[in-house]
C-alpha cells in the first residue's frame, strides 16, 4: 500500500478553517477529539500498568490545548500526568482545561528538566504545524532536554522545534531531536520524512469528501479507534 498523502501547514490551517466554518465544529471539539486520540496513542506505546508517570509539556496555541485534553484523559485512564505549562493564555478555553486538571489534582511543574528525571514517557505538544521562525523562551532549554532525553517521548502533530515541510532543524535546539513516537493530526505534514520512530495518524472528525478536496487520506480507523498505527514515513503497517 503506497505511503499516506501528507498536508502542509497552508492547507492544514484551511482545513481548521472549514471545519469551524462549513463544518460546524467548533474549536473546543476538535481540541477534544485530537486530545483523544493523543491520549490513545500513549496507551497504544504503553499503558499505564507499566509507565504511570507522564509528563505532558504544552505550549501556548492549539498543540498545547490538545495536551491539555491528553492529560485529562490520561487521568481517566490511569495515568498520573504532571503538566508543564509555561506560557498560560488568559484565553477562556485554556483556562477551562486548566481548571478541569486542578480539580482532578493533576500537578503543574515550573522544572522541566526535574520531573522530566521523574517520568516514564513525556508528550510533546508544545509547537505544531503552526510553528515557524526561531524558538523562543522558555522553550529552546526544554527542547534541548528532549532532545537529550533518556524518556521517551511522544510528539503532538510535529516535533516541537522542526520545519513542517523540511523536518528537524539544520541548527538550534532541536538539531538533534528525533522523538520515539508521533501522533500526526489529520493526516502527516511533510516533515514525516525526517521521522524515524513510532507513528501514529489520529484526529477522526473528516469525512471522505474533505479529505479528497485536501488531498490527503482518511485512515481505516477500527472500531472505536481514534488512531492508526502507520510506518514512521506513513506506509501502512
Amino acid at each position: 500500500m503506497a505511503a499516506l498523502r501528507t498536508i502542509g501547514p497552508k492547507a492544514a490551517a484551511a482545513l481548521d478553517e472549514e471545519l469551524m466554518s462549513t463544518g460546524a465544529f467548533s474549536v473546543d471539539q476538535l481540541m477534544e477529539l485530537a486530545g483523544l486520540s493523543v491520549a490513545q496513542a500513549m496507551y497504544a506505546l504503553s499503558p499505564p500498568q507499566q509507565s504511570p508517570k507522564i509528563l505532558v509539556a504544552c505550549g501556548p496555541g492549539n498543540n498545547g490545548g490538545d495536551g491539555l485534553v491528553a492529560a485529562r484523559h490520561l487521568h481517566h485512564f490511569g495515568y498520573k500526568p504532571t503538566m508543564y505549562f509555561p506560557k498560560q493564555t488568559k484565553n477562556e478555553l485554556y483556562q477551562r482545561l486548566r481548571k478541569q486538571l486542578e480539580q482532578l489534582k493533576v500537578p503543574f511543574t515550573d522544572d522541566f528538566v526535574s520531573a522530566a528525571g521523574k517520568s516514564d514517557w513525556i508528550i510533546d505538544a508544545i509547537f505544531g504545524f503552526s510553528f515557524s521562525g526561531e524558538v523562543r523562551e522558555p522553550f529552546p532549554a526544554v527542547i534541548k532536554a528532549l532532545a537529550e532525553s533518556k524518556v521517551p517521548v511522544l510528539a503532538v502533530d510535529a516535533p516541537s522545534s522542526w520545519n513542517i515541510e523540511e523536518g528537524p532543524p539544520k541548527e538550534g535546539p532541536g538539531k538533534d531531536y528525533n522523538p520515539d513516537a508521533l501522533v500526526s493530526m489529520t493526516a502527516p505534514k511533510p516533515l514525516i520524512k525526517g521521522f524515524k520512530g513510532r507513528h501514529f495518524v489520529g484526529g477522526r472528525f473528516v469525512g471522505q469528501e474533505i479529505a479528497e478536496k485536501y488531498g490527503f487520506d482518511v485512515p481505516p480507523y477500527q472500531g472505536s479507534d481514534q488512531i492508526v498505527e502507520y510506518g514512521s514515513q506513513g506506509e501502512k503497517l
